[in-house]
């Protein structure tokens, strides 16, 4: 991953992309580089224009839905063993109303220069 990354980054600032300038941009970025899997994306992009591969791959995945639902949370837990005789009265805590905000610019209530 951290070697497509390192490609792209290399293609934004105008350079080949190289084997070698692949491998300068993960080193200087603290990462150590992996010549096999560098060699391997460098020869099955070679000749290929970077954006015309983002954008079949965007065409790819364009029916992939992402996000979104969330799904429910868990259900309870079955049984604790207890005899179930006591209920537990939830106690309502009283909300206190917020102060009137304050103008974080100083000024009054007369509208100013606005």
């Amino acid at each position: 991953m951290q070697e497509v990354a390192a490609l792209l980054l290399c293609k934004l600032g105008g350079m080949s992309g190289s084997a070698d300038e692949i491998s300068a941009v993960i080193t200087a970025a603290g990462g150590e580089p992996n010549e096999e899997q560098i060699a391997a994306l460098v020869g099955d992009v070679e000749g290929k224009d970077v954006n015309e591969l983002l954008g079949a791959g965007m065409e790819k995945i364009k029916d992939i839905p992402m996000g979104g639902g969330g799904g429910g949370g868990g259900g309870g837990g079955g049984g604790g063993g207890g005899d179930g005789a006591e209920e537990v009265k939830e106690e309502e805590e009283e909300v206190e109303e917020a102060p009137p905000a304050v103008d974080m610019f100083g000024g009054g209530d007369d509208g100013g220069d606005y």
